[in-house]
């Protein structure tokens, strides 16, 4: 038995002990002890505990792996995510204002990903375990929108007659305002018997959408997304902010930044969660790579009365960047990259003169990166505002507003 204390969080949500030593489900300060396995401590038993430590409100939570962080408090996990964005900035040099953290609701995420594999009788359906490829069934989860855990028996009836014995379906399903939008990964290959039985599925439970495998089976309805005014019907699988409010303070923030702005450009633009809600006062160019994601931005736009123009563009940003010459037509750039960052288009953009940028991004260290870029380049980091729509994980959002000195 190895007794230790947690000195800190590592950016996973794991307690760390000198060593270092991992160790999950711990706080700083606390003394554990349990087995020591390389550099982890398992069957862990609190010593001496944390005045930050609370119970947890989900049952589920010491086996599911999609809470790291249920057992400390509601400050504890406010000042832990707002650290790890100004320890980001700090290794970059950069210093400014770190507003406080916005954390979306619990019962708000309306897209889940469900595993599910067909059993002798049935299915079994759920997470998997903490560190795990077991499948956890989880009949309750404190984060879901109550739609979303009604799906369940849903990805139960996918998987009995559409999953093999060896491999798991991943069942991913969004909440639209049309009814479920269900995409089913790693299905068995389609053929005419499986195709009636899972259109038949379609109708049974009112799907507004299923996908197999990116292959269409039935749409009752078109799986609608508000986006401002508009009203989008995302490609299956496509990205979607975690949830409406994340969402709304999202666009809220882009739009305090960009101001009066008249012609704006929107980069990664994915199916217009800020490019729609931009065109209800502005002029508005929007890039993204994903034709589908375009294609659906574009019918949105077009569908609804008021807005001014929007141009959308298939264009990959990180082979093909907007080059300065093209940016200097734009008052504003907001850009929203994926988890890497975008190193090739903020290069581009630094030797620009645009005049504001509204940087939304989910990775606080390529962020930073990114941010020092701009900076070294004459633009100032006004705020950053972080999000939490993942409520109880290690994850954390954010906006930046820069504004050329």
């Amino acid at each position: 038995m190895t007794t230790v204390k947690i000195e800190r969080l590592g950016q996973q949500g794991d307690g760390v002990a000198q060593g270092p030593l991992y160790v999950p489900l711990t706080l700083p300060g606390e003394t554990v002890s349990g087995t020591l396995e390389g550099d982890n401590l398992y069957d862990v038993r609190i010593e001496v505990s944390s005045d930050q430590r609370v119970s947890a409100p989900c049952p589920h939570f010491r086996s599911c792996g999609g809470c790291q962080l249920q057992h400390a408090n509601d400050k504890f996990i406010e000042d832990f995510k707002n650290n790890i964005i100004t320890t980001a900035l700090d290794l970059q040099g950069l210093k400014t204002y770190v507003r406080p953290i916005l954390t979306s609701p619990d019962r708000s995420r309306r897209r889940a990903s469900y595993s599910a594999r067909r059993t002798k009788k049935a299915a079994m359906v759920g997470f998997h375990g903490r560190k795990s490829e077991t499948i956890l069934p989880v009949p309750f989860c404190i984060l879901l929108k109550p739609e979303l855990i009604d799906a369940q028996p849903v990805a139960e009836a996918l998987a009995i007659v559409g999953a093999s014995r060896k491999i798991a379906l991943t069942v991913k399903v969004t909440s639209s305002m049309e009814g479920l939008d269900v995409a089913v990964i790693k299905g068995k290959p389609l053929d005419g018997p499986l195709r009636i039985s899972l259109a038949a599925l379609c109708e049974k439970y009112r799907l507004a959408r299923l996908t197999w495998d990116d292959e269409l089976i039935g749409m009752r309805h078109p799986p609608i997304q508000s986006m401002g005014k508009a009203l989008v019907a995302p490609p299956p699988g496509a990205f979607l902010q975690a949830t409406e409010h994340g969402q709304k303070v999202l666009t809220d923030l882009v739009r305090e930044i960009v101001g009066d702005s008249k012609i704006i450009a929107d980069l990664f633009a994915g199916c217009g969660t800020f490019a729609l809600p931009l065109s209800e006062n502005a002029e508005v160019f929007a890039f993204e790579s994903v034709p589908d994601m375009v294609k659906a931005l574009d019918v949105g736009w077009r569908q609804t009365a008021g807005l001014k123009r929007l141009v959308s563009e298939v264009r990959d940003l990180f082979k093909r960047p907007l080059l300065p010459d093209e940016l200097s037509r734009f008052g504003a750039v907001v850009i929203d990259p994926p988890r890497v960052g975008a190193a090739a288009q903020i290069a581009e953009l630094a030797q620009s003169r645009v005049k504001i940028i509204a940087h939304v991004s989910c990775n606080p260290q390529t962020f930073a990166r990114d941010a020092r870029v701009l900076c070294d380049a004459g633009y100032i980091l006004d705020w950053v505002q972080p999000l939490d729509q993942f409520r109880w994980s290690s994850h954390v959002e954010l906006v930046g507003a820069f504004r050329l000195a």
